[in-house]
């Protein structure tokens, strides 16, 4: 199950008590207070891990609590620290103040972590009351109560390219093609419905991470079809791999469905509508395939690659102009 979207409640440990107690021991008549300390409230901790591709194994709790600490005991003994929660997520994972609406933290790279709720400060044990005036302090602290959240978490894939287009335009069939993910293919619109990461390996060992995300409608940032729902994917890609289905048996005529995606990633973000693009025409093999690629062409998409997912035909050439539009600019 995919999940990019939850809400969660996290609460860390409270503190334990301080403890009242004093000195009895043979030969050490009016010994004082020895009442040790509380131990201080596990926190709870969320960690990018690229294990992990979805929220979902965070469902099935909804609420996450440390361990509190233990209460301290004689012999100015201080109680056992709480155990921590430690929170796994993709990197990409936006973790918000669902309460406040604040942003927390951006979980970008592998390994990043950040304590969402610290566990509260364990309470003083009456040895710390003793005074010349006062020697026999029968007061203690009770602990901290550990902090408490209702947290908002938004996964944003990261990708260096994401794979746009109308439903059955043949981005899974791409993606499969490219690289060694295995996402659903069917002859029908919107076979993808979750989506799906793979990993393009060049010649000299460099690799690039591909994103293909469900077919984009005419009114997706109204909400119809899939909608906005998966845009945010594609927020983080350095460059979008346009594909248009050129064949007379498309959808919708190439040109149209050219400017039908373009007016919707304006429409929901004009940042987003100005990032690096390589515009595809696929199922080049196809009757009718070379007036849509012309077509595609005089609607402004620029030079474009024309190549069939199935056969493999111009798929080497994309390759190259993938790694060329992404490699670092040398000055």
């Amino acid at each position: 199950m995919f999940r990019d979207e939850l809400l969660l409640r996290v609460k860390a440990g409270n503190g334990g008590a301080g403890c009242v107690s004093f000195l009895r021991e043979k030969f050490v008549p009016k010994g004082g207070p020895d009442g040790g300390d509380g131990g201080k409230g596990g926190d709870v901790i969320f960690e990018a891990d690229e294990n992990f591709n979805t929220l979902a194994h965070l469902t099935h709790a909804p609420l996450y609590r440390a361990q509190s600490g233990e209460a301290g005991s004689g012999r100015k003994c201080s109680g056992k620290k709480g155990r921590e929660v430690l929170l796994k997520v993709p990197p990409g994972t936006i973790i918000r103040d669902a309460d406040r609406d604040v942003l927390l933290k951006d979980l970008n790279h592998p390994g990043e972590r950040i304590v969402i709720c610290r566990g509260g400060k364990g309470g003083r044990g009456n040895q710390h009351f003793a005074t010349s005036t006062r020697q026999a302090p029968r007061r203690a602290e009770p602990g901290q109560p550990g902090e408490e959240r209702r947290l908002r978490l938004e996964l944003k894939m990261i990708a260096d390219v994401g794979i746009i287009g109308l439903p059955n335009a043949g981005k899974s069939t791409l993606l499969a093609r490219l690289s060694a993910a295995r996402p659903k293919i069917a002859d029908y619109p919107f076979t993808t419905l979750v989506p799906s990461l793979g990993i393009l390996r060049g010649s000299d060992h460099s690799t690039l991470v591909l994103a293909d995300l469900p077919g984009i409608i005419e009114g997706a940032h109204q909400g119809k079809g899939l909608g906005d729902q998966f845009l945010r994917h594609i927020e983080r890609t350095r460059l979008l791999l346009h594909l248009v289905d050129a064949s007379r048996e498309a959808l919708q005529p190439p040109a149209q469905a050219y400017r039908t995606v373009r007016k919707e990633l304006e429409s929901y973000s004009p940042t987003l509508a100005g990032r690096r693009e390589v515009v595809v025409a696929n199922k080049a093999d196809l009757t009718g395939s070379r007036a849509g690629v012309t077509a595609l062409r005089r609607a402004g998409a620029g030079d474009v690659v024309a190549i069939s997912a199935v056969t493999g035909k111009g798929l080497a050439e994309l390759v190259g102009r993938l790694f060329s539009s992404l490699r670092p600019v040398e000055v």
